[in-house]
């Protein structure tokens, strides 16, 4: 399994120089053969090599190897869609291979730019230290909010799958992100309230319109997405821990196409759309996967409607968002932790013969 690393450099002022000077250097000659590959209607690496390699060697004074991935860089960008010519930001990511960049042990990298090598610090967490030694291909050169990143690939092993005893079902919503089949709950209320105050805000400097306004909207965009996107780590690893700590499977209800399926006011548009259950999902599949914990979807049509007691459908039988009471026998309950024990019944039912295999 491969899973990306940010590791955070620690450049001088001057080596900073260096690496800004040639992301623009190189994004500028991106888009120099962008044009190129636009109007000669190729994504075919080696024809853009032969008509435009030693042009760029000499407008844009870049290493052989540069050249070379500026021309790799494009034409994956032309390909993915051919009806319109790529454009590159000038601080667009430089993509590094092994003759351009080279790890000098834990704590520093060699990087080539236009002032030639730099060896330039890092920054490791415990997490980013036990994996270092698995890194695998290219590295991405990132600038971020005045910070440098390298984005690097790194192959982990994965475990044999589980053979789990039951499946731990995972409603998903939006007053509780996530409730499982045992009763816990996971609240969205200090998310949601984040992004009532981050609205107000955006409003506001949306109507300023003056260029620090929109510098500031940036900041608050990347902010707000770097806060959900912990809540939802912390979510998935406590979820992917009971299972393995109970011998069980996760099962998550399949909410393909569920912003075209589903109809709410106006008022409401706002908290449904910006739900982040699909970066939820992946977080739980692939933290599944580095336990061995089996994962599956199931159909999630009146899973908060049926009585698991006498088996039930009716749309009465949840009579407010938080609570569930059958119309038939009387049966009653929390709305989302019923709706996870059903899920996970469903998950039983589908795969009694497949309890390894992940979705």
């Amino acid at each position: 399994m491969n899973l990306t690393l940010m590791v955070k450099l620690h450049p001088t002022p001057e080596q900073t120089t260096a690496l800004l000077e040639t992301m623009e250097r190189f994004n500028s000659a991106c888009n120099f053969v962008a044009e190129t590959a636009f109007r000669e209607r190729t994504a075919n690496k080696i024809r853009l090599q032969k008509i435009v390699y030693y042009d760029i060697r000499e407008r844009f004074s870049l290493p052989a190897q540069m050249a070379v991935r500026v021309i790799s860089k494009v034409a994956e960008a032309y390909k993915r869609d051919k009806s319109k010519q790529p454009v590159f930001r000038e601080h667009g990511a430089i993509v590094y291979d092994q003759r351009v960049l080279s790890w000098k042990g834990l704590d520093r990298v060699s990087i080539l730019t236009l002032r030639g090598r730099q060896v330039i610090p890092i920054v490791l967490g415990g997490y980013q230290k036990a994996r270092l030694d698995r890194i695998r291909g290219q590295a991405d050169l990132i600038y971020r909010d005045g910070t440098f990143y390298l984005a690097v690939v790194v192959e982990v092993p994965e475990p044999p799958p589980l053979q789990p005893d039951d499946w731990l079902g995972v409603d998903l919503g939006i007053v509780n992100i996530a409730t499982d089949s045992d009763g816990d709950t996971y609240s969205g209320g200090h998310l949601n309230g984040l992004r009532k105050r981050h609205t107000k805000l955006r409003r506001r400097l949306q109507a300023k319109g003056t260029k620090s306004a929109r510098r500031l909207l940036k900041k608050r965009r990347r902010k707000e997405r770097r806060f959900a996107a912990d809540v939802n780590h912390r979510i998935a690893k406590r979820l992917v821990a009971k299972a393995q700590g109970t011998g069980r499977g996760i099962a998550l209800e399949d909410l393909k196409g569920i912003r075209e399926r589903i109809t709410v006011q106006k008022a409401q548009r706002r908290t449904q759309h910006s739900w982040a259950f699909h970066q939820l999902r992946s977080f739980i599949e692939y933290k599944a996967r580095l336990f061995g914990v089996p994962v599956v979807l199931v159909d999630p049509r009146n899973t908060s409607r049926t009585c698991p007691a006498c088996g039930l459908v009716d749309k009465r039988n949840r009579p407010t968002q938080a609570s569930f009471q059958c119309v038939g026998c009387g049966f009653a309950g929390p709305a989302d932790t019923i709706a996870a024990g059903n899920i996970a019944r469903r998950a039983a039912v589908n795969q009694p013969h497949a309890a390894g295999d992940s979705a």
